[in-house]
């Protein structure tokens, strides 16, 4: 036996290291390539008229056709994924551009519009699922690839705020649009925030305040997978203040008091429900309920904008030693199991759940301002509600939008100068409805 000590057991020691190593940073070479997957529900959406009219309105509509191209030029996996990962990055940051007025508009579609963001993101999943490399690809590579497109084009790899000085920094999350069946023209207006606040920086009583931002799948699956908590564990030790935003009711605003560790079932973008409790590390320890930290009370007094906003404390639990789901106004009663958050029972009260859990299993639930906030149903004008034969945009369409961008902008900037101090409040304003099951 070659004593450990030995130069020539050292130099076999760490060439095993090495493989070891390389063995962990990349999947495993394909023994067969996979057979090309069939497009999924969302992707199958993008033959349609209305999602092919934003993508040409916009200029977007070269986005796929571009990364095919480039795709297919790849000679190995290692080059596939570093043409995905900046493919993906440049899809967010043309986005965000678009959205601030950095270069050229593409076409006349509104510029504050998140469409062209999803259903270009869409084409390219699409072409990668169905991508067919002479050097072979396993299912797991695929998989990985597809991982890395969506993250890199949701901004959830891009989060990064400037070292030193004194800006205080807030990070804002969105969703995609849904209900896509419903009305194929739907915009999400917490999409369209993210897009327009990325990397911007807000002044405040309190300071100059840097925002970042990321936008979520409206998919379960993606949800029970983690994409949350990846996204957002590195990330808020190091922020003044959190807000997850999704679209809510109509013609209001609510910040969300309590998050419940439930899911309704409501059908997401895949039109697949799922019912059952929240699925998260260490169910053990999961508690029925979080709560929001962010000063509702300032948030609901002060001046924001047109839409009014709302303290809501309304969930659906089933009380201790209950057998059916009641409606509880002013909050959880003591031992009770959720059935629905004051942001309902979809993905929208999931990620408010997600990362107040996230937050308090961080041990900065006494220090951290953050929970969620509901912006107002984006409707489209009198006389153009119709998806059959509605136009894909309006003026009114338009308006409702950047004012509730706007007025995001605004409850940031006063939940900011709130937290100054304690966050939270002992009373809040006008206590909510119940949510609508498919709030998100």
């Amino acid at each position: 036996m070659t004593p450990l000590s030995s130069p020539r057991a050292r130099v076999r020691i760490g060439v095993l290291g090495l493989a070891l190593l390389a063995g962990l940073a990349a999947p495993a070479p394909a023994s067969a390539a996979d057979t090309p997957a069939a497009p999924t529900v969302e992707e199958q959406r993008l033959d349609k008229a209305a999602p092919q009219e934003i993508l040409r309105r916009s200029g977007f509509d070269s986005v796929a056709p571009e990364f095919a191209r480039v795709l297919g030029g790849a000679r190995s996996y290692a080059d596939a994924r570093r043409l995905v990962v900046r493919q993906g990055a440049a899809l967010w940051r043309r986005a965000v551009d678009r959205a601030q007025g950095r270069g050229p508009a593409g076409g006349d579609l509104s510029r504050d519009d998140d469409r062209p963001l999803y259903w270009a993101r869409l084409g390219m999943t699409r072409e990668l699922r169905a991508w067919e490399p002479s050097f072979g690809v396993s299912a797991g590579q695929r998989a990985a690839l597809l991982g890395e497109l969506e993250r890199n084009s949701r901004g959830q790899t891009s989060i990064r705020y400037p070292c030193g000085g004194t800006l205080k920094r807030v990070l804002v999350t969105g969703f995609d649009p849904f209900t896509l069946d419903r009305d194929i023209r739907i915009s999400n207006p917490s999409g369209a925030t993210a897009l327009a606040l990325d990397g911007t920086v807000i002044e405040t009583a309190e300071g100059r305040v840097r925002v970042e931002t990321a936008v979520f799948p409206v998919r379960w699956q993606d949800f029970a997978e983690g994409t949350v908590e990846r996204t957002l564990r590195p990330v808020l030790p190091k922020v003044d203040l959190f807000a997850t935003v999704s679209q809510g009711r109509v013609g209001r605003f609510d910040v969300e008091r309590t998050n419940g560790a439930w899911r309704g079932g409501f059908p997401d973008n895949e039109n697949i429900g799922r019912t059952e409790t929240v699925p998260v590390g260490d169910p053990a320890s999961q508690p029925q309920w979080t709560s929001t930290t962010l000063p509702y009370k300032a948030i609901v007094a002060a001046n924001t904008g047109r839409f009014p906003v709302y303290d809501n404390t309304s969930v659906t639990e089933i009380p201790a030693g209950g057998t059916g789901p009641v409606v509880r106004a002013d909050g959880p009663t003591p031992g009770s199991t959720a059935r629905a958050g004051g942001g309902g029972d979809y993905l929208s009260n999931e990620i408010a759940y997600r990362a107040t859990l996230l937050r308090d299993r961080l041990g900065l639930g006494a220090t951290l301002p953050g929970g969620h906030v509901h912006t107002p149903v984006l409707q489209f004008g009198t006389g153009n509600t119709d998806p059959a034969t509605g136009a894909v945009t309006d003026p009114e369409f338009v308006r409702n939008r950047l004012d509730i961008i706007a007025q995001v902008r605004s409850i940031l900037s006063v939940a900011v100068d709130a937290s100054g101090g304690a966050s939270g409040g002992a009373s809040g304003g006008a206590s909510g409805q119940e949510a609508s099951p498919d709030v998100a």
